[in-house]
């Protein structure tokens, strides 16, 4: 491929991002809706357990860094745990029951009524994000759901649907990413 290619291609892509992201910057209802939930919950004791596989697993780890962490300002750490790091637990889980568990187990072992369950999914469609969520219904969590797509059953499945509307997995994910920071922005500056 020339120069020339990529530097289209490299355009393409950005301008396809660029779109999502204002199409989702204009319907930002959600996920004010969720940030404030989080920041609800984070003040009131309980916690924020994040979950997704993949590309989403990865954004679960980063929400729950910049949560513990911080994100723009110094403050408190904030409780939340992404349900994708322990290595020990998805694998004996997944192997001893199954891999749609490995996110159930952990909300039941977890979760408490007023928690956030916090699934991520570029599909809509990950079977072991949508019986977390369930079960976290089960338990009297409020649930959260990140999605691509059409949102599918998970986006259904819960408390509060975000969706960036789009069959690109990876512009997906580039969207999620930034949602993901407005998120902290908000909780930040509301807590």
């Amino acid at each position: 491929m020339a120069a020339r290619d990529h530097a289209r291609l490299a355009d393409s892509v950005f301008a396809a991002a660029a779109a999502l992201h204002e199409r989702v910057r204009q319907n930002a209802g959600p996920t004010l809706v969720a940030a404030q939930a989080m920041a609800d919950a984070l003040r009131s004791g309980s916690k924020l357990l994040v979950f997704g596989n993949g590309g989403s697993a990865a954004d679960a780890q980063h929400l729950s860094a910049e949560l513990v962490g911080r994100f723009q300002k110094e403050r408190a750490p904030l409780p939340a745990i992404a349900l994708t790091v322990d290595t020990s637990i998805l694998t004996s889980v997944a192997n001893d029951y199954s891999y749609k568990q490995v996110f159930v187990r952990q909300i039941e072992a977890l979760g408490r009524p007023g928690d956030i369950a916090f699934g991520i999914s570029t599909s809509g469609e990950s079977p072991n994000v949508l019986l977390a969520l369930q079960a976290a219904r089960g338990r009297g969590m409020k649930t959260i759901a990140l999605t691509g797509r059409d949102g599918g059953t998970i986006g259904a499945a819960a408390d509060i649907h975000v969706n960036v509307p789009d069959q690109s997995a990876a512009r997906v994910q580039e969207v999620h990413r930034t949602i993901l920071h407005v998120m902290c922005e908000v909780i930040e500056s509301d807590l």
